[in-house]
């Protein structure tokens, strides 16, 4: 591969948060939920300077779900941006859309898989994708930048489709593993 060649792939494949922010303006999203995350940072600050975006910042992402819920009887598209251990958070939640049928998109940010240097995001990393699953949640995952607008782009559609939760999860090889000053 030619240097530019490598280059341009290299810069396509860092500029995922933008190509989700295109698919989020495609698919009429109009609500953005969200719980602050470095890993969904440019994706954050390219909502919040969109003032056709109704962001809503959460305390817990929970709230999320009763957001979701809300946008779309109010008859807005709304998604869920998360990370890993939030997960948890959200599964009794998730029956909302169950009960209603209501799309709840969730885009979320991995820790506890590859690379991961602190033992406590472990646990709900590693059963993120099994557990929204067992719930009913449809999952893609994206562990290659390239991946990461195809699969929320089918979670969009997913969601909008068939009334129901649905999920993107971006790996830790997607964001880069956290460092935090330990020893790789």
């Amino acid at each position: 591969m030619s240097h530019s060649t490598a280059e341009t792939t290299r810069d396509a494949s860092a500029d995922w948060p933008e190509a989700i922010y295109a698919l989020l303006k495609k698919y009429s999203i109009r609500q953005v939920a969200l719980v602050p995350d470095a890993g969904h940072s440019r994706l954050i600050k390219r909502c919040l300077a969109d003032n056709e975006l109704h962001v809503v910042s959460l305390t817990t992402e929970e709230e999320g779900i009763a957001l979701m819920q809300g946008a779309w009887l109010g008859g807005q598209r709304s998604v869920l941006l998360m990370q890993s251990s939030g997960v948890g958070n959200c599964i009794n939640m998730l029956s909302l859309s169950t009960i209603h049928r209501c799309p709840m998109p969730m885009l979320v940010t991995m820790r506890g898989d590859f690379g991961e240097f602190n033992p406590a995001q472990i646990p709900m990393g590693q059963a993120t994708q099994p557990v929204l699953e067992a719930v009913g949640t449809l999952v893609q995952r994206a562990d290659r930048p390239e991946d990461v607008a195809p699969c929320v782009e089918a979670t969009l559609k997913f969601a909008f489709n068939t009334f129901r939760p649905t999920a993107t999860l971006i790996g830790q090889r997607v964001l880069g593993a956290k460092t935090f000053g330990k020893d790789d």
